[in-house]
C-alpha cells in the first residue's frame, strides 16, 4: 500500500515537471489588416530584409574608355550598362525601377573616410553622374543564370577536331586584323611545354588562325588555374607591340600623341573572392617580389622580399558582398610580375585567394564548406537559396570541399592596335589624323566561369 502511495506521488511530480512549458516567445503587438473589405487581427509585416551592396569604382572622368562619342555628361544608366558591359539591360532597368540604386557624392566619400555620417540617396537614371561618384547597387545585379555544361577542352590533342575547334572559337570575345581576345577557361595551361598538349596558346594556333596563313600567338599569360581575358596576336607587328606594352620597362615617348595617351589609359581589372576581409576597404599594395626555389630547384615559390627584389604595385578595393568569412575584392595590377596578385593577397593583405592552395595553404586547411543555410539575424527565419537547377553544385564553388581558384581577369583596356600599328610604323602625324574615325582604346569585359557564378549567385542568395 504504502509502495502505491509512493508511485502516485513519484508520478504526479513526474507529470507536474512535464507541464512545465519554455516561455511564449515574444513577439510584436499585432495589428489589424483589411483585405478583400475584411478586417482581421494578426502579426506585422516583417520588416525590411538586410542587402549587401555592391560598390562600384568612382566615376572617372569623360571620355570613358572603349566609347567612341564624346558625350557632354554620362547618366547614371549609361555608367551601370558600361560598367557592367555583360548584364543585360534589362536587369540594369528593373533595379533602377525598384528603387535600389544609390549614389553617394564625392564629398560624402571624403567624410566617410574622416568618420563622417554617411549621406547616401536614392538615384533615377536620368541622374547625371559627377566625377568621383559612387553607386552601390545590390549584388543581385551581376546574379548571372549558370551553365549545365561546364567549360573543359574535350581532349588534349593538337591537332584539334571540329568540336575543339568550335568550342576554341565560342571563347573568342573580340577579334580584328590584329588581335583576338579570349575568356580562357579555368584548369587550361596558357603555356604549353612537352608535357602538356592542350595548352591555350597551340590550340589557339591551331584552331583560331581564321582567313590567316598562321595561327595567333599568346603575348600575355594567365595562371592554369585562374580564368579570363587573354590576348593573342595575329601578325608579327601586333605581336611585337603588345609585347612591348605587356613589359614593365620604361617605354619610349611615341611622336604620335594619340598613342601616348592611350597607353597611359591601359589596365586590366580582375575580381577575386578572398578569405577574410582587408582592413582597408581600398589602397595601394607596394610589396617587391622575388623567387625562391624549393626542392632542388624543382619548384619554386614568390615571396615578399625587403630588398633586392622586383617591385610590385597592385591597387585593391573592397567590392562589398561579404558572407561566411569570404569578400569579393576587386585587384588592378600596376607591375605584371608572376603571382602578383596572389601573393599580394595572401602575405599583404592576410586574405589568401579562395582555391588558392600554394600561397593560401595555412587557412585552407582549416577550410570549412560555406553551410547551405544560414539564419537571418533580424527575423530568425533561414534564408532560402536561389541554386541553379539540375546542377551539382559542388563543381569548385564555395560550397566545395576542394574549391577552385577564384580568380577571374574581368575587365581590360588596351590601345587600338589595328589602328596604330601603321602610324607608329610611318611615323606620320597625318596619318594619326586620318584615323581619328577609329576608337583609340578597346574596352573588353568578360563573365566569370561558372564555379564563380556559383559563388556569386549563392552570395546573393542571402539577400532578398
Amino acid at each position: 500500500m504504502w509502495k502505491n502511495i509512493h508511485c502516485n506521488q513519484m508520478l504526479y511530480k513526474v507529470r507536474s515537471y512535464s507541464r512545465i512549458v519554455p516561455p511564449p516567445p515574444a513577439y510584436a503587438k499585432p495589428v489589424i489588416r483589411v483585405s478583400n473589405n475584411v478586417a482581421h487581427l494578426g502579426s506585422p509585416k516583417d520588416g525590411p530584409k538586410p542587402r549587401q551592396l555592391l560598390s562600384l569604382p568612382p566615376f572617372p572622368r569623360l571620355p570613358l574608355p572603349g566609347k567612341n562619342m564624346v558625350a557632354s555628361h554620362v547618366t547614371a544608366i549609361s555608367w551601370l550598362k558600361y560598367y557592367f558591359n555583360e548584364i543585360p539591360d534589362s536587369t540594369i532597368q528593373s533595379h533602377f525601377n525598384k528603387g535600389l540604386v544609390h549614389m553617394q557624392l564625392p564629398s560624402c566619400s571624403n567624410s566617410i573616410k574622416q568618420g563622417g555620417p554617411t549621406s547616401i540617396r536614392k538615384i533615377k537614371p536620368s541622374d547625371v553622374m559627377e566625377e568621383g561618384a559612387r553607386i552601390h547597387i545590390p549584388v543581385s545585379v551581376a546574379e548571372t543564370s549558370i551553365s549545365k555544361r561546364f567549360g573543359v577542352i574535350p581532349s588534349g590533342t593538337l591537332y584539334p577536331n571540329a568540336d575543339e575547334i568550335e568550342y576554341l572559337q565560342r571563347l573568342v570575345q573580340y577579334k580584328d586584323s590584329a588581335l583576338i581576345v579570349l575568356n580562357k577557361p579555368p584548369k587550361v595551361p596558357v603555356k604549353g611545354n612537352l608535357p602538356v598538349h592542350n595548352s591555350m596558346d597551340a590550340l589557339a594556333a591551331a584552331a583560331l588562325s581564321y582567313d590567316y596563313d598562321e595561327g595567333p600567338k599568346l603575348v600575355q599569360r594567365l595562371d592554369a588555374e585562374s580564368s579570363g581575358l587573354i590576348l593573342l596576336g595575329r601578325t608579327r607587328e601586333s605581336i611585337g607591340l603588345l609585347q612591348w606594352l605587356f613589359s614593365d620597362q620604361n617605354n619610349p615617348i611615341s611622336c604620335c600623341k594619340a598613342w601616348n595617351d592611350a597607353r597611359e589609359a591601359m589596365y586590366q581589372r580582375y575580381w577575386a573572392l578572398v578569405i577574410g576581409t582587408p582592413k582597408e576597404k581600398e589602397g595601394l599594395i607596394r610589396a617587391p617580389l622575388t623567387k625562391v626555389l624549393l626542392n632542388d630547384g624543382k619548384t619554386d615559390r614568390v615571396v615578399l622580399t625587403q630588398c633586392s627584389g622586383l617591385e610590385a604595385l597592385t591597387e585593391y578595393r573592397v567590392l562589398g558582398p561579404k558572407i561566411n568569412g569570404c569578400s569579393w575584392i576587386e585587384l588592378r595590377p600596376l607591375t605584371r610580375r608572376k603571382h602578383q596578385l596572389r601573393v599580394h593577397c595572401a602575405e599583404a593583405l592576410g586574405t589568401p585567394i579562395v582555391g588558392d592552395y600554394k600561397y593560401g595553404w595555412f587557412v585552407h586547411q582549416r577550410w570549412k564548406q560555406m553551410p547551405q543555410v544560414d539564419i537571418e539575424p533580424f527575423s530568425g527565419k533561414p534564408y532560402k537559396l536561389r541554386r541553379p537547377e539540375g546542377l551539382d553544385v559542388q563543381k569548385g564553388s564555395v560550397l566545395s570541399k576542394v574549391p577552385l581558384l577564384h580568380l577571374h581577369c574581368r575587365e581590360l583596356v588596351i590601345p587600338n592596335i589595328a589602328k596604330f600599328v601603321d602610324v607608329l610604323n610611318q611615323k606620320s602625324e597625318n596619318l594619326c589624323q586620318a584615323l581619328d574615325a577609329k576608337p583609340d582604346l578597346l574596352r573588353f569585359v568578360a563573365s566569370m566561369p561558372n564555379h564563380m557564378k556559383i559563388s556569386w549567385n549563392l552570395m546573393s542568395s542571402y539577400l532578398v
